[in-house]
């Protein structure tokens, strides 16, 4: 049998009382795809950044194969002293690597490469980061939360991609439907141990429950059995000396083991606050559209949201899913149509900013605005230590400061105070973002069972098959469309036809250069097309149609993991085959949007 690439064996960390780490385990072979799981705080990312050897564990032994190449995708990524995103990518290259994959990556991952790392939104940075591990084709990937921040399209390429990789990943996701396509083995980390299951992510959950359900009988046992030799010592028949003391010795064993037992942690205990309930009709929007210069963003879209309705809305970064809510909701007006907003509306909005929270601030303090030691929670006073402990918090953090929380724990003390809000029209923008798995079970179950009306933007397609009874999802021209039901519903709904960022940032991509034109320099209206151009009007979508079949064959075949082992040659000339073929596809997007625009303005 080959050696594993990297072996963890009995780590041990810890920063100061309980352990973080106590004996926690990993190993990856040839070719292996690992999701590792854990709660908020368990010590995921710490485990991952020690198998790449950016820390140092107190105890334990650390085995990387010397020949191996390892690529590890940080949360936040630091691009410090690179001029442009192609610069921090190449980077990344070893001697004997492909500068052509570069090129590929970004164009898939919608960079130019000649951005400078200081402009780049969150998802922009995430994307050059994947760009950077994935370009060399490494021996082990460790992917730290590679979704974070990204679109559909974009999760939904990744997983093709990692799909058809030759590494060893090892990966850490809140994404289930993600971690479901793309592992093949679970490793859980639970109180500073790990637990290997040789099964991918759709089976960790029904085993989790049984490995819990196991100790509970187990402990239950063990304290039963402490009460039985308790007993014995004290009422049982007086036997010879030794043997009493030995028994003794047992019976404190036992009560250590029993006291100093970890068990696993509490859930939250998620609950909205209800507010009076408002008007059967909570939002009608008729013919509303919004523009920013000449790219539209809603273009005579309609709906009506009743009482009980929840709305998922989806799409690419950029397609405008945060202008849209704001628009239902009112916080921002469209330039034609109407929206009318019901009565008896309270509104409790989460934000994809997550508003701003001072970083020195209690959690206490944030939680009740620094009003004395309560909450109102549907109408009743509830002391701040019991709701914080409703959210996994412990009574002793009251009184830290902000700074100090993880990712997960902020996400979760932002949702606690929304919450505690009365409401009956929850606004939810991106609020799966950093949660574990556990508490994206109890804010699934919140907002498929809120009395009121939901309304949420989301990139978790399992979170809105769960949750939603309709989505509203963009055609990438400024209008929008809504179907019942969730996201695999919506997909089933278009014909299978998933949602492409690629394509619609190519269709909006002339819009976007016409609001950059100069002031004083007005586009000269035409006033005829010519023979060539209606002749391409009528012959580019037969061509777009033959092109987008041409890479559906290609694709199919890079689909194949087995054939970059079998024939890198074949390989390479698919990937290059697949990347001519969506450039030509792009260009003719292009072209047909400048005729249609230039069509559309004749005609008008």
């Amino acid at each position: 049998m080959a050696p594993p690439l990297l072996h963890l064996d009995g780590i041990r960390l810890t920063f100061g009382g309980t352990p973080l780490l106590d004996g926690a385990s990993l190993s990856a072979m040839p070719g292996e795809r690992i999701a590792l799981v854990g709660r908020n705080g368990s010590g995921k990312s710490t485990l991952l950044k020690i198998a790449a050897g950016f820390i140092e564990p107190q105890d334990g032994e650390v085995f990387r194969q010397p020949s191996a190449t390892i690529r590890y995708l940080p949360q936040t990524p630091d691009m410090e002293g690179f001029d442009t995103v192609r610069a921090y990518v190449e980077a990344g290259l070893g001697p004997a690597d492909d500068p052509h994959r570069v090129t590929y990556l970004l164009d898939h991952l919608g960079l130019t490469g000649e951005e400078h790392p200081s402009s780049l939104s969150g998802g922009e940075a995430r994307r050059a980061s994947l760009a950077r591990v994935l370009a060399p084709r490494p021996d082990i990937l460790l992917l730290d939360e590679p979704t974070n921040h990204l679109d559909l399209s974009t999760i939904e390429w990744l997983e093709e991609e990692l799909a058809r990789s030759p590494s060893a990943i090892v990966l850490i996701s809140h994404d289930r439907r993600f971690l479901e396509r793309v592992s093949r083995a679970t490793v859980w980390l639970d109180r500073g141990r790990t637990l290997r299951l040789d099964k991918g992510f759709a089976h960790f959950e029904e085993w989790r429950d049984q490995v819990l359900e196991e100790e509970e009988r187990e402990q239950h046992k063990l304290g039963r059995q402490i009460v039985r030799e308790e007993h014995w010592l004290r009422y049982g028949v007086t036997a010879r000396r030794k043997r009493n003391m030995r028994r003794l010795g047992e019976l404190q064993a036992m009560r250590q083991d029993f006291r100093t037992h970890r068990r696993a942690e509490g859930l939250a205990n998620m609950a909205a606050s209800d507010a009076a309930e408002s008007g059967k009709l909570v939002i009608e929007a008729k013919d509303i559209a919004k523009s920013y210069g000449e790219r539209p963003i809603v273009r005579s879209f309609s709906t009506r949201i009743n009482r009980g309705d929840r709305i998922g809305l989806v799409g690419a970064n950029g397609a405008g899913k945060t202008t849209l809510l704001k628009l239902l909701t009112g916080e921002l007006a469209p330039d034609t149509g109407t929206v009318r907003l019901g009565v008896n509306l309270e509104i409790a909005t989460l934000d994809q900013k997550r508003e701003a929270v001072d970083p020195r601030e209690t959690l206490a303090h944030y939680l009740t605005d620094g009003r004395g030691e309560t909450v109102i929670v549907n109408g009743e006073e509830k002391h701040v230590v019991s709701w914080m402990k409703d959210f996994l918090f412990k009574a002793e953090q009251a009184r830290t400061p902000v700074r100090e929380l993880s990712g997960g724990e902020r996400a979760r003390l932002i949702l606690a105070r929304v919450l505690s809000r009365p409401s009956n029209l929850l606004v939810l923008d991106e609020p799966t973002n950093d949660l574990d798995m556990e508490t994206l079970d109890l804010l699934q179950e919140l907002v498929a069972s809120f009395a009121g009306t939901v309304i949420l933007v989301s990139h978790d397609r399992d979170f809105l098959d769960r949750t939603v009874t309709s989505t509203v999802a963009p055609n990438g021209d400024g209008t929008w469309t809504e179907y019942a039901g969730g996201y695999t519903d919506m997909l089933a709904q278009r014909g299978g036809r998933k949602l492409d960022d690629r394509r619609a940032a190519a269709r909006t991509a002339p819009a976007a250069k016409s609001v950059a034109e100069p002031r004083g320099q007005p586009r000269q209206p035409a006033r005829k097309l010519s023979y060539k151009q209606k002749f391409a009007l009528e012959t580019l979508p037969k061509r777009m149609e033959e092109a987008v079949a041409r890479i559906g064959v290609v694709e199919q075949q890079l689909a194949d993991p087995g054939l970059y082992r079998r024939d890198p040659n074949a390989f390479a000339d698919a990937t290059a085959l697949l990347d001519k073929a969506r450039a030509e596809l792009a260009a003719m997007e292009d072209e047909w949007l400048e005729l249609e625009m230039l069509r559309e303005e004749v005609e008008g």
